[in-house]
């Protein structure tokens, strides 16, 4: 087991005041926070690796809260629809995430931190001292370590050695990471890496795609008339199509729909996807962009190969971010 005597001396919690807003809880600072051990996660709500810890750091905040722990998140985001408050808190209220949020759509926190990752996780002592991190998703049992060592070194005795006891389903499970072969993919110019359709992007102009033929692993394509931003990619017409060939237990991919409820349907290798649908689509493989976030498209059960994904927009005007794979 790790021992408070173990961990290092990080530096000192930086300040949140550079939050524009704060949800569930009025302004918190450092000097505040002093006497408190402090858990501090940088998030951005359509960002499916820190989806998938959801369940972890929500059932640390409800168990150490009576034995001091205050756990902040830092909503600092990716995506410009991620910089409206509104969807903000109703994203974070869906997922059920009730401690304080601090909203940092300037990245003035995110700046203080030196961060550089979603999901990004630092616990803090009782003396404001930064004493464990973590970038990225897993190593919950080392992290509620720290905890339980920093909440007894503070002085309280209510903390046992257990562990929370999570069971992750839907948008939650882990990455089956052992047969996951592709990287997240950004449809925007500005990252796109593995585009195929014959004349590459063209950038911030409307163009008619054609849909690449004998598509490799981890390469994809437009078929339609899209117009292709620095972050996004938009359906100017109905019929619009991204296929990208993968390798991977789940598919997801971050929608928009600016001007309403768009139907889109999904094929996997030319066909309904049946029990491999996702969360988001039904067997014959049909659904609707509602609101801006992760739509969770494919989810396996079988053998994992690689396999043709295929995502038509039956109606126009819908936007295209980063598929993600899990």
């Amino acid at each position: 087991m790790t021992t408070a005597a173990t961990l290092p001396f990080e530096g000192a919690l930086p300040e949140l005041r550079g939050a524009t807003a704060w949800l569930n809880s009025p302004p918190l600072t450092s000097r505040a926070l002093r006497g408190r051990v402090v858990l501090v996660q940088f998030c951005t709500f359509s960002c499916i690796n820190w989806l998938r810890t959801v369940p972890y750091v929500r059932a640390w905040a409800d168990k150490y809260r009576s034995a001091g722990l205050v756990v902040i998140g830092v909503h600092s985001p990716e995506f410009p629809f991620e910089h409206d408050l509104a969807k903000i808190r109703s994203a974070l209220n869906g997922l059920r995430v009730d401690h304080p949020i601090a909203v940092d759509n300037d990245f003035a926190v995110w700046r203080a931190f030196d961060n550089a990752y979603w999901p990004a996780l630092y616990v803090v002592d009782a003396a404001g001292l930064i004493r464990h991190h973590h970038f990225g998703e897993e190593d919950y049992e080392r992290s509620e370590r720290v905890v339980q060592q920093l909440l007894r070194e503070a002085g309280s005795d209510d903390v046992d050695d257990d562990l929370v006891a999570v069971v992750a389903d839907g948008v939650h499970l882990a990455a089956g990471w052992d047969e996951l072969e592709s990287p997240e993919t950004y449809v925007g110019y500005a990252r796109a890496t593995g585009f195929a359709s014959a004349g590459g992007i063209r950038h911030d102009r409307s163009r008619v795609y054609e849909p690449p033929a004998g598509l490799t692993l981890n390469h994809w394509g437009l078929s339609g008339d899209w117009t292709v931003n620095p972050q996004i990619a938009t359906a100017n017409e109905p019929g619009g199509r991204i296929v990208h060939r993968f390798h991977g237990r789940d598919l997801n991919l971050v929608l928009g729909a600016p001007a309403g409820p768009l139907r889109f349907r999904v094929r996997l290798d030319g066909e309904p996807p049946g029990r491999a649908h996702g969360l988001d689509v039904d067997e014959r493989g049909d659904g609707t962009v509602a609101e801006d976030r992760l739509y969770q498209l494919i989810r396996q059960d079988g053998p994992i190969g690689d396999r043709t994904f295929e995502i038509t927009f039956v109606d126009a005007g819908a936007r295209a971010y980063v598929f993600t794979f899990g």
